[in-house]
């Protein structure tokens, strides 16, 4: 009896690395010396963060501390999808960032053509937000992941559920 082995491609980020690089940019905003009297504030919703100060140029430091705390976190820098800058009461600016969950239809599309264009041994199917991939051979499956990863696809992809 010949058995498969599979794996699912997600599309995720730990919330909880995520809530501590927060943590970690709205101390370093309380405590440098540029950015201490701007109120800026960074507040984060459940698929969204909120940063709101008084400058562009205050803007792209705490986008500079933000990343770079995500980075160190192990945070992929593809959740974050900056939408425009907008102007707020008194001279401010806010914006908007819009964090990415999850794998789109059309992207898991994208996904399952390559994997039937370059390995005939796998087959990969749609599964709601995620792609299951599964094979006869656990090497397919290694190939499998070799080759998502040489692509680079707009979103972070994370492989679970090997088995």
């Amino acid at each position: 009896m010949a058995s498969t082995y599979s794996f699912d491609v997600v599309s995720d980020f730990d919330r909880q690395e995520l809530v501590n690089a927060l943590d970690q940019t709205k101390r370093e905003i309380i405590s440098r010396y540029d950015l201490k009297d701007t109120n800026s504030t960074v507040e984060l919703t459940e698929d969204m963060i909120t940063v709101n100060t008084d400058s562009d140029f205050t803007l792209d430091a705490i986008h500079n501390i933000l990343t770079t705390k995500a980075a160190k976190r192990g945070l992929s820098l593809k959740i974050f999808d900056y939408g425009k800058v907008e102007s707020a009461s008194g001279d401010r600016v806010r914006q908007e960032i819009t964090l990415k969950k999850g794998i789109s239809q059309e992207q898991a599309k994208k996904i399952t053509k390559l994997i039937r264009d370059n390995l005939k041994k796998v087959q990969a199917a749609i599964q709601g937000d995620a792609v299951r991939i599964s094979g006869k051979s656990k090497d397919d499956l290694q190939e499998a992941i070799q080759l998502l990863k040489q692509e680079d696809f707009p979103f972070p992809l994370q492989f679970t559920n090997y088995r």
